[in-house]
């Protein structure tokens, strides 16, 4: 087995390490290029190449507004320095929520989300004297959608591989009529979005959620599955049904998964030859047909946190051991986010998933920057962690080695079991009542819950 804890007390070691296993992490001698601004398309400028990845916190109102929960995590990623705040996931319709408590927008709660961006980008202003750039993600969990917290699995097809921890059968796949009508909802989502005070709308393609399980659907009949052309149809007429939303202060864009984790034919951007290893031709050809479709910017990701969550997020205790060093999944992260970089140059890329490597993740993020492999850097656990992470960099060059994320996998556990979420280690107070409510109830829940 060679999946082990963090353990390195230098990046000497951990260099030494990656060597040792044979993988490639990307390290700067310094975050100066993580300090350089980014233009996203259109003259919209990052002040900095340091962003926040989209974290849910699963503390919604019941009607899928947010609560001072979601208000506070917010304001304190503003006030911590984030040049971009790419919100959690955002349902855009009551049946595709993944809990009762996640977020949902819609025309009557409208205001509530005005009131959040009010909040945030005043928030942002106060400390930095510019308020960040805000992306909404629209997403419909699909095969995850737990609406009032009772499993309603709306599929895209059958995938043996995630029907072992989370049932589903025939009754549960989408029909194509369904699918057409979302085109429309995500396109009502972006002028929802624009109007609430956001810069951007994401249509989220990833994790294994409806947009991204369809990618993969070769199995399915009809006009969303087979084909590449098929497979991609929801994502790409989403997309154009949101440009109708676009102004010259608000944009399109996409968080996309370039690869799932598990077998031919039932994942995206996997080799028919050599399932499971990723091959990113349909991915390449995925960004290129966005970039077609007018969106400048991406942030690109992998895995899916229910099934492969190693893939997601490299972590030191989750739901399983997996059979890999989490510096291989940090390697397959980066260098397969390069490979979509340097086949489409002209796309805008942010990154994902360096929180594993704590203290040096500020390093590995500037690295992946100089090295080409990314324009910029997406911190997920690490936001929940040190919501001040962002200024730590900028203003002392380092991040503060007190305040890292210990990827405990404690957060996950929560957002599984519904609970507001945030971090366990680094905020007690707020966080570790809900995780005692968690561990009372855990046997309660099904196996694959139980962290």
């Amino acid at each position: 087995m060679k999946h082990e804890r963090f353990h390195y007390r230098s990046l000497e070691e951990v260099r030494t390490k990656a060597a040792e296993l044979g993988v490639t992490l990307p390290f700067a001698e310094n975050t100066d290029a993580l300090k350089r601004p980014l233009d996203l398309g259109g003259g919209i400028l990052m002040d900095s190449r340091i962003g926040t990845a989209p974290m849910e916190g699963a503390d919604s109102l019941p009607d899928g507004s947010p609560s001072e929960y979601t208000r506070r995590r917010y304001v304190r990623l503003a006030e911590g320095g984030s040049a971009l705040l790419w919100f959690e996931a955002i349902s855009i319709a009551e049946e595709g929520r993944s809990s009762a408590s996640q977020l949902l927008i819609t025309k009557d709660n409208l205001e509530s989300y005005k009131r959040l961006t009010d909040a945030v980008k005043e928030a942002g202003i106060g400390e930095r004297g510019r308020a960040p750039f805000l992306v909404l993600q629209a997403n419909h969990s699909g095969r995850y959608s737990n609406p009032g917290n009772v499993p309603a699995p709306m599929i895209a097809f059958r995938n043996p591989y995630l029907e072992q921890f989370r049932p589903a059968d025939d009754s549960c796949i989408v029909t194509d009529d369904y699918l057409k009508r979302l085109e429309e909802r995500f396109g009502e989502a972006a002028f929802l979005a624009r109007e609430a005070g956001f810069d951007a709308v994401d249509i989220k393609s990833c994790h294994g959620y409806l947009l991204t399980e369809l990618t993969a659907a070769r199995t399915r009949p009809g006009s969303y599955g087979g084909s590449y052309e098929n497979r991609t149809r929801l994502l790409l007429n989403a997309v154009r049904a949101a440009k109708a939303a676009e102004t010259r202060d608000f944009l399109v864009t996409a968080r996309v998964g370039i690869y799932d984790g598990y077998e031919w034919p039932y994942g995206f951007g996997v080799s028919r030859e050599s399932s499971p290893e990723p091959d990113y031709e349909e991915p390449v050809r995925l960004i290129r047909d966005l970039l077609k479709e007018g969106i400048t910017f991406v942030n690109l990701t992998m895995g899916n946190p229910y099934a492969t969550t190693h893939v997601t997020r490299p972590f030191d205790a989750g739901k399983y051991p997996p059979d890999e060093h989490p510096f291989e999944g940090l390697s397959r992260m980066i260098c397969g986010i390069g490979e979509v970089k340097r086949a489409v140059p002209e796309m805008t890329v942010l990154a994902s998933a360096p929180s594993y490597l704590r203290q040096y993740a500020d390093l590995y993020a500037a690295g992946a920057v100089e090295e080409g492999y990314c324009d910029g850097m997406l911190f997920g656990r690490m936001s929940f962690a040190d919501p001040g992470f962002a200024k730590e960099i900028i203003d002392s060059g380092r991040i503060d080695p007190s305040k890292v994320c210990v990827t405990c996998g404690k957060c996950g556990d929560l957002i599984r079991a519904h609970k507001p979420t945030g971090c366990v280690v680094r905020d007690p107070e707020t966080f570790l009542p809900f995780y005692r409510e968690f561990e009372e109830r855990r046997g309660d829940l099904p196996a694959n819950f139980r962290g």
